[in-house]
């Protein structure tokens, strides 16, 4: 689409010469001028979902000891190095997508179809929030607006990005009407079901409360119980068939983000940390996300093991095969479509769990506990053994800990969210590698990409002043 082009102009701030007719050049007479409001959902959905996926076992995965390059003689995310470039695909896809959801949702506008709308309102803050807590500061006001003359977008602040996301959403909720038909196609998601996409627009609002919640501008605790101790004002999901999860089938276009399954094994091996709980916890999802490790010759399997990340010196040294990722979890096919995570219910009843510990609510934070694990095992088609609490180390101890232990598994394959939960609470407590970089800290955020840096560095500099440095261990607004 045109706006492809418009879209980076304006975020790299480039500037295009002898453009008299470029419009009429670029008109294509077979395209219609106009869209539906519907006709961008799926496109937005699987290509975002599918970008995630892919991301979290390109990133977080080895950022946050789920698995790693083995073998890795030298360097790599599990050490903690992070490059200059580390972030720009993720820059460049949610933005191209966020302009696709800004015309979406002018459409949805234009035709006063409110159901519409609250999905654009949906849609831009999922992908806007992940965008912010990756980066920080960034363009939202005069982003993706080229055709309007504004080809060098300034920087929002994250705490006015999260202001208005957090807004979006409420107005979403009080915009969806189930006695409405969602009529523009069928999507991929949801099948037109707008009680779904009302649960996930709460959902996410939940999600993104609970982020800011060290800021006490915000007023987390208030807001957030507002939400839980209303469901009927506010619905979310309650059950793992109503959560945001996209199911890529294999076939055409709805195919698996790894061109070849063997590409997500291969040089691949799981981390220690994640593992060893598993193993400790006699977990039924083992068997769902790794494979056996075997002795050196591959002979013989040996349980499940992993090695640890950041190690130093040869992989010679772990004497063993270790195990890897289940291949099965990224085979689409029509018998056994795979799963894209774009927020599951066992996260809903995580955040109502660390809301109830932290006193922001009166519920039982235990029940909540136990829902969310249960939930999160289902969702891998795992059975929960009844006697799965009963071991001291799985139990509700009382402990944030124990909770975000748990939601880390939980938010397994789902996008970044391990590494930004783990950036808010500095959960859960992740062994420290012989071969750690960056002085031992974790980074907190990518680098904006140079395109960025060198065409639209007016506005780039006054967002990095903002925020005291482009570096990867500058701590974002929630951070702080």
């Amino acid at each position: 689409m045109k706006k492809y082009v418009t879209l980076l102009l304006a975020l790299s701030g480039g500037v295009v010469s002898c453009t008299d007719g470029f419009e009429e050049l670029n008109t294509d007479p077979n395209r219609i001028e106009k869209i539906s409001p519907g006709t961008l959902l799926n496109p937005i959905v699987y290509e975002v979902a599918a970008f995630n996926t892919s991301r979290a076992d390109g990133f977080t995965f080895d950022i946050m000891q789920v698995a790693l390059p083995f073998p890795s003689v030298s360097g790599g995310v599990h050490r903690y190095l992070v490059s200059e470039s580390a972030g720009n695909s993720t820059w460049t896809t949610y933005y191209r997508w966020l302009a696709n959801i800004r015309e979406m949702r002018t459409a949805a506008v234009a035709a006063q179809d409110a159901n519409y709308e609250a999905v654009a309102l949906t849609l831009n803050a999922w992908v806007y929030a992940n965008l912010s807590d990756c980066f920080g500061d960034v363009p939202m006001t005069e982003a993706s607006r080229a055709e309007e003359g504004i080809l060098y977008p300034i920087f929002d602040s994250q705490q006015q990005v999260y202001t208005q996301l957090l807004d979006d959403l409420d107005r979403a909720n009080s915009l969806f009407d189930a006695n409405k038909a969602m009529g523009y196609g069928s999507d991929l998601l949801y099948n037109n079901s707008v009680p779904s996409w009302r649960r996930f627009c709460n959902s996410l609002r939940m999600r993104l409360l609970l982020r800011v919640s060290k800021r006490p501008e915000m007023n987390t605790a208030t807001r957030l119980a507002a939400m839980i101790n209303d469901p009927t004002k506010y619905p979310v999901f309650t059950q793992n068939s109503e959560a945001a999860v996209l199911k890529i089938t294999g076939v055409t276009p709805n195919i698996s983000p790894w061109g070849r399954a063997i590409d997500f094994t291969t040089f691949r091996a799981a981390a220690s940390f994640f593992i060893d709980n598993l193993n400790t916890w006699t977990d039924p999802r083992l068997p769902k996300f790794n494979t056996l490790a075997r002795t050196s010759n591959g002979s013989t399997t040996i349980g499940y093991r992993g090695i640890s990340s950041a190690y130093g010196g040869s992989d010679a040294q772990f004497q063993y095969l270790p195990s890897n990722l289940n291949i099965a979890l990224v085979s689409a096919t029509v018998a056994a479509p795979m799963p894209s995570v774009l927020m599951s219910y066992a996260e809903v009843e995580f955040i109502k769990a660390e809301a109830a510990q932290k006193g922001y609510t009166t519920a039982d934070a235990r029940t909540h506990y136990e829902q969310g694990v249960r939930a999160a095992v289902e969702q891998w088609g795992a059975v929960l053994p009844a006697t799965y609490f009963q071991n001291a180390a799985a139990a509700y101890d009382g402990t944030l800990a124990r909770i975000m232990l748990q939601k880390y598994y939980a938010l397994y394959f789902n996008d970044y969210q391990q590494w930004f939960e783990y950036r808010r609470t500095g959960l859960p407590v992740l062994p420290r590698g012989q071969d750690l970089q960056n002085g031992g800290v974790m980074p907190t955020r990518f680098k904006y990409p140079l395109v960025v840096q060198t065409n639209n560095g007016t506005n780039y500099r006054a967002a990095v002043q903002a925020m005291g440095t482009d570096d990867v261990n500058t701590k974002v607004w929630w951070e702080k």
